[in-house]
This record gives structure tokens, sequence and C-alpha cells, in this order.
């Protein structure tokens, strides 16, 4: 039985979403997760044929799982994760006990955001940083010589806006890195330039050393105690000071990581100074952004994704080209979610492609500290980017969290 391995999914998006298109291609789908809560809920997951609870951080024990599947008889074809922090071991699996089309090594790099900095710390996209390692004593005076304020601070195994956080002054750098060396003594931490700028996600998927620019999305950033991306615009035609400027930065971030095949996101900031590189992952993004972008261009990334790494060729030729835009919305205060109203006055609403809701009744609901803390989201289509986010935002402010307050 043809059988695709997938480590780790959420519930929604992506990673998900690719579990169903295995399903649909005809593969016989086994997860591995550590999340009790799904095996819980093993009933909603009706396109997961077989799913393990095991350790998905001990590469042993999966080792011992998968040789488990194979004495069955399964026909592994490849191991793949859309969960940023399995990306690299479902690559090293794969290594092992099927035929590999990505680069592992790559992989490794780009997970890490200090090994991705200091990798490319001699380009021109690459903002100043420095690296505190780990129990190494600090000279803030030293540091502010070196980079002016206002400056980010980050876990260089950050995930989704968790633990990036802004320091204005000394003061507050000061008090970020002292939290964080409290909280993960044994990891290293980040101080690099903050970058003003419109700020672009792209995604991209390379095979047989040929780069696709699949998409190309202006990202909408709500700031409070975490920078929060909670609008995305995919562009239907890319204006090409945009395109040429991208393209630089991605073919060379492929030259320096010699990836043959793969796929891989990009957040850039358009600058005075030009293009500048906020991250690297090796992985579509999470969240609605399948969807969205098969409403944009008519294909499914995930889908294709899989068909490159089963190594097969990935057919990514627009259907069509909708200027797309997604409004997720977060909550202002914390609260037990009471109900939701609204969600169908806006599934309704002119130009709406989708409406999704994450959380149920008794859900306690707070401002968001990551991208996980994002509670709904909305996409609609126009004819152009400006009608697309009208559409999305009126459409999202049908909707009501009725919370309870703590």
């Amino acid at each position: 039985m043809k059988t695709i391995v997938f480590i780790g999914t959420n519930k929604s998006g992506s990673s998900r979403e690719a579990i169903k298109a295995a399903e649909q291609l005809g593969y016989f789908t086994v997860v591995f997760t550590n999340n009790e809560k799904q095996l819980q809920q093993r009933a909603e997951y009706t396109d997961v044929h077989e799913m393990i609870f095991i350790d998905t951080n001990d590469q042993s024990k999966m080792k011992e799982e998968i040789s488990n599947l194979l004495t069955r008889g399964l026909d592994i074809k490849t191991i793949v994760s859309f969960i940023d922090s399995y990306v690299h071991i479902a690559s090293v699996l794969c290594d092992e006990f099927c035929q590999s089309y990505t680069s592992a090594k790559a992989i490794k790099i780009m997970e890490d955001k200090e090994e991705t900095r200091v990798y490319l710390q001699n380009q021109p996209y690459t903002p100043k940083f420095l690296v505190i390692k780990p129990g190494e004593s600090v000279s803030l005076e030293k540091m502010s010589s070196q980079i002016d304020f206002p400056v980010m601070v980050k876990s260089p195994k950050s995930t989704g806006s968790k633990d990036v956080v802004l320091a204005a002054d000394q003061e507050q750098l000061e008090k970020h890195i002292r939290r964080f060396q409290e909280r993960n003594p044994e990891e290293s931490i980040i101080v690099e330039e903050y970058i003003d700028g419109n700020q672009y996600l792209v995604e991209a998927l390379v095979y047989n050393n040929k780069i696709h620019m699949i998409g190309v999305i202006e990202q909408e950033i709500t700031k409070g105690k975490r920078f929060i991306i909670t609008g995305y615009g995919v562009l239907a035609k890319v204006p090409y000071y945009i395109k040429a400027g991208i393209e630089a930065v991605l073919n060379s971030i492929v030259s320096e990581f010699s990836i043959k095949n793969g796929a891989l996101h990009l957040e850039l900031r358009h600058t005075k100074n030009g293009w500048k590189l906020i991250e690297i992952n090796p992985r579509i993004s999470g969240g609605a952004m399948n969807q969205m972008l098969h409403a944009a261009f008519g294909f499914s990334l995930v889908e294709e994704t899989l068909q490159l790494y089963l190594g097969e060729q990935p057919s990514v030729k627009p259907r069509y080209k909708h200027y797309v835009f997604t409004q997720y919305l977060i909550v202002s205060k914390k609260g037990e979610l009471e109900k939701v109203t609204g969600k169908n006055r806006a599934s309704k609403s002119p130009g709406v492609v989708e409406v999704y809701v994450k959380p149920k009744k008794g859900t306690k609901l707070i401002p968001p500290l990551s991208m996980g803390h994002r509670y709904a989201y909305v996409i609609a289509k126009g004819a152009s980017l400006v009608e697309a986010k009208k559409l999305a935002k009126d459409a999202a402010n049908e909707i009501t969290f009725h919370l309870v307050d703590e």
C-alpha cells in the first residue's frame, strides 16, 4: 500500500490540508503525533488512516515505528512534515527509509534563525545582528554602539511570532535579555536591527534547480505585545520593482543553500536600503495559506509540494489569477468564549471564499502572544487588492466573539 508518513499535524491549516491532499491522491496516510488531544478527537481526523501516538522529538522511537510499518508491508513513498520544528527530522528519516528529494542540511540551517543569520551574514539583504551565546555576559553599551535602537530580540527556535519582541531602548533590551535567559538558559539570543518597511511573504518551490515563485503576499501587521500578522493580500499581478527585488533575494538564497528541490517561504521587508530578509522557513506557511493561494491561482500548493517530495514535477501554472485578501480575527481582552455570532452573515457576504472559526464554546481566548492566538479568518477575492481587502474586512466585521470575563 502506497503510504505517506506525516510527522505532526495541526487540526486545520496547511499541515492538515497536506494530509487531505495525500488521501485524495490515493495514498495511505499515517500521522505520528505527540498530541493526546488528537487521539481523543480521532473521529474528527477521517483523512488520517492511521494515527500513532509517539514522542515526535525522539528520532530512535520514530525509526522503530517506521520499521514496524515497513514490516507490515506498507510501501512508504515519503516521510514529510508541514510543521515548523519537524521538517528537518522528517527529511533525515526520509533519507534513511525512502527516496529523499530534499536537502536535510539546508533544512536544518533554515529551521534555526541563528544558523540562518550566520550563514547569510555577508549578504546585503541580511539585517545587522548580534548573537548572545548561553552564559555569555553582555555589554549593553557595546551592543548599543553596534546596533541602533529600536532592536528586535528573538529566540533562534521561535515560531509563529512567539519569543520575538521589540526593545525601544537599553532598559527594555536588558529586561528582554534577562527574561529570555531565565526562561531558556541553554539557548542563544539574537538581537537584530528593527527593519521598517512594507512586509511581504513569498512562497516558492524549487524543482530540479528551477525556482518557481508561487505567490507574493502583502502582510498587515498588528502591533500589540507581539507583532501578529492579521492580514494577507495575495497579488494577482506583482509590480516589476517588487518582483525583480524578490527574485534576486530568492535566487541568492537558493544558490547559497544549494537547494535542488524543496519548498520554502521568505518574509522580506522593502526598505529605502533595499530588501531585507526577516526570516526563511523550509515549508509552506501555515494557517490559511494553501486556501488563499488556491483561491488566487487555482492549484493546491500542499498537493504540488507532496508531488515534489515524491519526485514528481509540481504543476504550479496558475489556472486563473485573482486578488485575494485574508483577514484574521483576534481578541482585545481575555475571556471564556460563550458564543460566536455572524459566521453565516460573513459567509454570505460578497466575494467571500471561506470563513473559518477555530475555538469552540468554553475555550479561553486571549489577546495574541503568537500566531496561534488568531481565532478566525475570512478569505475574499476581488478585481483588485483594494476590493478584496474591503470585502474580507467587511465580512470579518460581521463576526463577534462573545466572551465571559475571567
